[in-house]
């Protein structure tokens, strides 16, 4: 049997999670507060809210996984020096994006859709929006589309000249990684764990590559015997296998519907992520595990939640690109 945790050990927990909150406080309280507002294109461009929306009306209408792709950018963009952009940087001579760092090259996808909606907001009112923005507002839209929350989405962020390749590895996430390691990530982005937990429940629209679960399900996945051999078919057991890149729904119940059922799959044992499972299964889980609970049973409380987190997430900024940064007029390339 494994040996339990003792109290001490999860006293000492709670006060590493204390200090390394105070610690993301300090360093995201020293920059200064980023000019977003609710009405920064009221004159400039009062348009832009609606050509979003409809562009991805068009977008999630045709196939609603198009909703999942666009709020993933959204957080892999904000998660690497700030919501700026940056993800949408290709590659080119004298710059390195990001699109191509182990956890984003086989996991992002939808840059196009952001390119439709941009080239829109060019033809009504140029070198006005940022992709920035662009991208924050079509994950809200997003959202919504597939039965989510409304939230307001403060705008005037301006476009990197810059991407960062390797922070991507510092700073997203990943499929196989500790509890401690993922709260000790959002902490430093200034997220609390209330924050980490609601903001999981975006994978109830999520899609997960084989070689993302493969690991889980051939080890000690508590699913019913017909869900694992779904699974299986899906992802092959040999790890040279060619449908490493099969992908199949974090919520196998309602897959297109933004909704709490993705907390349901955590009580079960069935989170497809190992890192999602911990939330509820880590012994150290002990805030994450309640947070769960909550949302499992109250659809209200994790829309709420989810609403002011995804609020928090895109108000985390690049306070250089306040200063040196642009309104990018082709979302994958600098100005020149």
């Amino acid at each position: 049997m494994a040996q339990q945790p003792s109290l001490i050990s999860l006293q000492w927990f709670s006060i590493l999670l204390v200090c390394m909150s105070l610690f993301s406080w300090t360093i995201f309280a020293a920059s200064p507060d980023a000019p977003l507002t609710l009405d920064y294109y009221k004159s400039t461009c009062p348009a832009v809210f609606e050509i979003v929306r409809k562009e991805m009306e068009c977008k999630v209408n045709s196939d609603p996984r198009n909703a999942a792709l666009v709020l993933r950018l959204h957080f892999h963009d904000c998660f690497v020096q700030g919501c700026d952009g940056s993800v949408l940087l290709d590659d080119t001579i004298s710059l390195q994006g990001e699109k191509k760092a182990s956890a984003n090259v086989n996991s992002l996808k939808g840059f196009e859709i952001i390119d439709r909606i941009k080239n829109k907001l060019e033809s009504e009112c140029p070198g006005i929006v940022s992709c920035a923005d662009i991208l924050t507002v079509a994950a809200r839209d997003a959202v919504i589309l597939v039965g989510g929350p409304y939230w307001d989405v403060p705008v005037g962020r301006k476009d990197s000249k810059t991407a960062n390749y390797d922070l991507v590895r510092e700073n997203i996430p990943t499929a196989n990684e500790g509890l401690l390691s993922i709260i000790a990530k959002f902490l430093y982005q200034g997220l609390s764990v209330t924050d980490m937990v609601a903001l999981a429940g975006a994978h109830t629209i999520g899609m997960a590559r084989c070689e993302n679960f493969r690991a889980r399900i051939y080890g000690d996945f508590g699913a019913t015997d017909s869900y694992l051999r779904n699974l299986k078919s899906i992802c092959p057991a040999a790890i040279s296998s060619s449908g490493k890149n099969n992908v199949t729904a974090m919520d196998n119940v309602t897959p297109n519907l933004f909704d709490n059922s993705f907390y349901h799959t955590l009580l079960r044992g069935e989170g497809l992520l190992s890192s999602d499972q911990e939330m509820y299964s880590n012994v150290f889980g002990i805030e994450t595990k309640k947070l769960v609970r909550k949302y499992a049973d109250d659809p209200l409380a994790f829309f709420n939640q989810f609403s002011d987190s995804m609020v928090k997430l895109g108000n985390i900024t690049n306070s250089d690109s306040f200063v040196n940064g642009e309104v990018r007029k082709i979302c994958r390339f600098v100005n020149t």
